[in-house]
């Protein structure tokens, strides 16, 4: 730690600034999406807008964590903030909907490289015991940058042209380049280093085939979509190539001289309990929260506007409750923190489950705002944990798997809640079916579509028995949806206990495995401020 503050301070300011560029650009892209299909055309491709990002920052996620263990944090940080602004100016100069997919995918390359680093760039440059205030101060800043992601981009759709969402980001992206360029410094070996290629290679070629199994699964009948059935030869075929090149990843690994994701990391107790924990509580988060504003919408009946806010309580309380949590964590174990947080949720979630077209809003509100509080609690300690079982010349690795298995998480959740919603609405209009046979079935043919409930035109022309009729099958098929989340979160719970007594401790009073910790790879032995 530097004896000059203020040097600190730009740091910290530098690395806010870049986590927020990779936080905000996930959430200011929803509320412009509309204008950029009225400008671009391709409403078939929509989607892909967001699950190429998606694909490509979960890739590079581990990858540029070893590589920033390998080379140094500020020269892997500095490429990656470059690869975002290129990719950023590119999307704003976009003719077509294929260019934007093509610059979005850049963009996500270099997304995968902001927040891991910069969390394993505080815990080099902070004290064991002020990581998790600073920690949580930054989940913090994630959590805020969803709250006024869509206020900014319809703000700038509104007054400017779309594009300008993207060209947001290179005064901002460049300024955290010159602060962090200029103040951080870091002391390195020019020792020559041996880069596991073929482990990358197979690492991302598992990922990309499984993730796009994920993504194009489903519905092959959905409008304005491209999708394929699950037990398609597509489909079948991507997750076969996934399991084979896993498997072919985990044979390099144990023959690379720097493997791209040291194995023996995971005999660590802490580390394989806390990736365990990282994907059960995405895939149940992730999976349900996704589908709260599209409740709200659909079976309560608010406008579009109030439901692109409704997350608002939700990411409040998850703001609160990091800061809080990352003070705690140096005083309580992390199976404290993270099993009331995995309870929390689950709790949340459970309400949730029990909603239907006569809840109050205040009611939504107070269920987001538990599973909020857990979700705060569990997102710091899971980067203290990890970070607190390595040597420095791991750190990068081992925080880039946490956000790695998160999105991993997030991306199985959200996929499987997608196909239970689907197939749980269709049941329920099988049931409408029979309970309507009075009306012929070209007339009921005309109301029995859920998504009628979203468009508030067509609500106002529903039959009274067909709308009330068509909110139970929205909550049929979203309280599924919910209930889910939470056992699976619940599950979550019990894999916590596995961490024993585990805490932060002093650095020099910590014991940590000799397995885990390959002192003799030293590229960054301590971090110095000019």
């Amino acid at each position: 730690m530097s004896s000059e503050p203020k040097k600190v301070i730009w740091i910290i300011v530098g690395l806010m600034l870049g986590m927020l560029l990779g936080a905000l650009d996930q959430t200011i892209i929803s509320t412009a999406m509309p204008t950029v299909i009225r400008d671009l055309g391709g409403i078939a491709m929509y989607s892909w807008v967001f699950s190429i990002y998606m694909l490509t920052s979960t890739t590079s996620m581990p990858i540029f964590g070893k590589l920033a263990d390998l080379y140094g944090r500020k020269r892997i940080y500095l490429v990656g903030i470059g690869i975002f602004v290129i990719g950023s100016a590119l999307c704003g100069l976009a003719t077509n909907m294929t260019e934007l997919i093509i610059y979005r995918g850049l963009q996500g390359i270099g997304a995968g490289a902001l927040m891991p680093i910069a969390m394993t760039i505080i815990g080099d440059i902070m004290p064991v015991e002020k990581r998790g205030k600073m920690q949580g101060l930054f989940g913090g800043v994630m959590a805020l940058s969803s709250i006024i992601g869509p206020a900014i981009g319809g703000f700038i759709v509104e007054h400017l042209n779309w594009s300008w969402i993207f060209y947001v980001n290179l005064p901002f992206g460049i300024a955290a380049m010159v602060i962090i360029g200029s103040a951080l410094k870091e002391s390195r070996t020019n020792e020559k280093r041996s880069i596991d290629w073929l482990g990358a290679l197979t690492l991302s070629g598992a990922i990309v085939s499984g993730l796009l199994g994920l993504v194009l699964g489903g519905d092959p009948n959905a409008a304005g979509s491209l999708h394929y059935a699950w037990g398609s030869p597509q489909i079948i075929g991507l997750f076969s190539a996934c399991a084979i090149l896993l498997g072919l990843f985990i044979w390099v690994e144990t023959k690379a001289k720097e493997p791209m994701i040291p194995l023996h990391l995971f005999k660590n107790k802490v580390i394989s309990v806390t990736s365990m924990i990282a994907v059960l509580m995405s895939v149940g988060m992730f999976g349900a929260i996704t589908y709260i504003p599209l409740f709200v919408q659909g079976v309560i009946g608010v406008s579009p506007s109030i439901a692109g806010y409704i997350l608002t309580p939700l990411m409040l309380s998850v703001v609160a409750s990091a800061i809080i949590g990352g003070r705690m964590s140096s005083k309580v174990s992390y199976r404290t923190l993270i099993g009331t947080g995995m309870i929390l949720i689950g709790i949340g979630f459970a309400f949730m489950s029990t909603m239907d077209a006569g809840t109050s809003k205040l009611l939504i509100i107070l269920y987001m705002i538990v599973a909020g509080l857990g979700m705060g609690l569990i997102m710091p300690t899971l980067n203290i944990a990890v970070q607190g079982e390595v040597a420095a010349t791991s750190r990068g690795i081992v925080t880039s798997l946490v956000q790695f298995f998160r999105s991993i998480g997030a991306t199985v959740g959200v996929s499987i809640m997608g196909v239970m919603m689907t197939n749980r609405m269709t049941e329920g209009l099988s049931g409408m079916g029979e309970k309507f046979r009075q009306i012929p079935a070209e007339q009921l043919g005309k109301f029995a579509n859920p998504q009628l409930l979203l468009d508030a035109n067509a609500r106002l022309k529903l039959p009274a028995d067909i709308l009330t009729e068509l909110q139970q099958v929205f909550v049929h098929g979203l309280s599924g949806i919910f209930l889910t989340g939470s056992l699976i979160v619940f599950a979550g719970v019990i894999i916590t206990f596995f961490l024993g007594k585990a805490r932060m401790l002093p650095q020099e009073t910590k014991p940590i495995d000799n397995d885990v910790r390959p002192n003799k790879d030293s590229v960054l032995q301590q971090s110095e401020f000019v």
